[in-house]
């Protein structure tokens, strides 16, 4: 057996091999590549997957593979999201001299990493391969995705339209390369062989990207917690928060998994939660849903992104079938209050506070259990709750009165940059807090001049100030 296991191993790390000499050769074709030629083929891989029929075939075979989310948030996310990815970078300067710092006499000149070995997950697998693949390209990087078993299908089909299109660009279609019959050896050999990994996938797999000995960027675990406080449109509050928790039946990690409203308009919110198609747990309903949703205090993969009239059928609650998401009251954090973590479903946790301080406390302690460094969001018009919650809380993302999950990770309405790799901070385990996108897939070879007017170090009196008298 041990025999058989390392013959396994030397085919798995040949395959890689081969695939990685592939891609070294096609990244060496486009390593002089112009800012235009550049773009011309980022442009190109998008078309290819999000053009009028095309997207409609590759949401359908993603759901039917997956039996993840729903149509609607399959299509939003090819035909939308990768738009939107382009938009965002298309303007850009990713090659030759790409910033001139004239106040330090600094220029920056971008340089190609090399292979990027991607990880895309089940819950995102239509729109990944592609906006990791145009941010790879956009730094004349290749690429190679590893994509989850359960939409290894789907992953081919969206590499195969990226690799035709590059070769109708006059460009090397090796520049995008995906595993085909993915397994943990082959993606294991992947973070081993390449030259930087980019991981979105569960907290195992970013481990394991960490440790494979590549420099990696790796996201952290989801866990998004909203507060509502009383200055908000509790109308615009409850839409945009059925948006966020029924986004794609709650595949993003950014879902709202918890709200938090103070109690000077709980009711009122609570009403017009259910107003929007929120069904209001039952005495009962905690225990029957949390018993068919974890099992042995991990979350059920058969019971995760489903409507939510399905999960209550697995668990024997009934719900009204025009119910959208489920209202889950909370009163606690932690493994005895599992629905204060992530929850992949259509579910929200709903607490009461007092005021803003209790409301950052409660984020605090939630995220302690799942999610710290993620994200929150808050609905409100007071500038210094906003301040309070973004000062308070260990987050990298402060979402304010917009859908969490259509909006961390970039959007129309936004400034953020446009990504599905959510970047955690120390807090969540990663380097970055920010969205990860192409200027992380690069090199970066700063030239250094002499300044103008050398600095000259100021005396101690004024450099130290008070500080000298205080040591005395």
């Amino acid at each position: 057996m041990a025999v058989d296991t390392q013959i396994a191993d030397t085919e798995d790390a040949r395959q890689i091999a081969a695939m990685m000499e592939r891609a070294r050769a096609a990244q060496a074709q486009i390593e002089n590549y112009t800012q235009e030629q550049v773009d011309e083929l980022i442009k190109a891989m998008v078309w290819s997957c999000c053009q009028p029929g095309v997207a409609e075939e590759i949401a359908k075979h993603t759901l039917e593979e997956t039996q993840l989310g729903d149509y609607n948030g399959k299509f939003l996310k090819i035909n939308t999201k990768t738009r939107a990815a382009l938009m965002d970078i298309i303007d850009d300067k990713s090659v030759g001299v790409i910033e001139e710092d004239k106040e330090r006499n600094i220029i920056k000149i971008a340089k190609p990493v090399g292979v990027i070995g991607a990880l895309s997950p089940s819950t995102n697998p239509e729109a990944t391969p592609v906006i990791k693949g145009i941010n790879a390209v956009k730094g004349r990087n290749a690429i190679i995705v590893a994509p989850h078993p359960r939409a290894k299908l789907t992953n081919k089909l969206i590499i195969d339209n990226m690799r035709a299109a590059l070769e109708k660009m006059g460009a090397p279609a090796d520049l995008v390369q995906g595993i085909e019959v993915p397994s943990l050896e082959l993606t294991n050999e992947l973070m081993k062989q390449c030259d930087l990994i980019l991981a979105t996938g569960g907290p195992a797999m970013v481990k394991s990207a960490y440790s494979s000995g590549t420099p990696a960027f790796g996201v952290g675990a989801g866990n998004a917690v909203i507060t509502v406080d009383e200055s908000a449109n509790l109308d615009e509050a409850a839409e945009k928060i059925r948006i966020s928790k029924t986004l794609d039946l709650a595949a993003s990690c950014s879902s709202d998994n918890s709200v938090i409203a103070v109690e000077a308009i709980y009711d009122d919110l609570l009403e017009k939660l259910i107003a929007e198609g929120g069904y209001l747990a039952q005495e009962g309903d905690y225990e029957k849903i949390a018993s068919v949703l974890w099992e042995d205090g991990h979350l059920n993969t058969k019971a995760v992104v489903l409507p939510p009239q399905t999960l209550c059928a697995m668990a024997g609650v009934e719900i009204p079938d025009d119910r959208k998401f489920i209202i889950m009251p909370e009163t606690g954090t932690g493994p005895e209050h599992p629905y204060s973590g992530e929850k992949l479903s259509v579910i929200m946790a709903f607490y009461k506070v007092k005021n803003i301080d209790e409301a950052v406390a409660l984020t605090n302690d939630i995220q302690a259990y799942q999610g710290m460094g993620h994200s929150c969001g808050i609905y409100s018009n007071n500038d210094e709750n906003i301040l309070k919650l973004g000062l308070g809380t260990k987050t990298s993302r402060v979402m304010v009165n917009q859908p969490q999950a259509p909006s961390n990770s970039g959007n129309l309405w936004n400034g953020m940059r446009q990504t599905f790799s959510l970047g955690c901070g120390t807090w969540g385990g990663n380097s970055t807090n920010e969205n990860i996108y192409w200027k992380h897939l690069v090199n970066i070879t700063w030239i250094s001049k002499p300044l103008a007017t050398p600095k000259t170090l100021p005396a101690d009196e004024e450099l130290f100030g008070d500080v000298i008298g205080k040591l005395k």
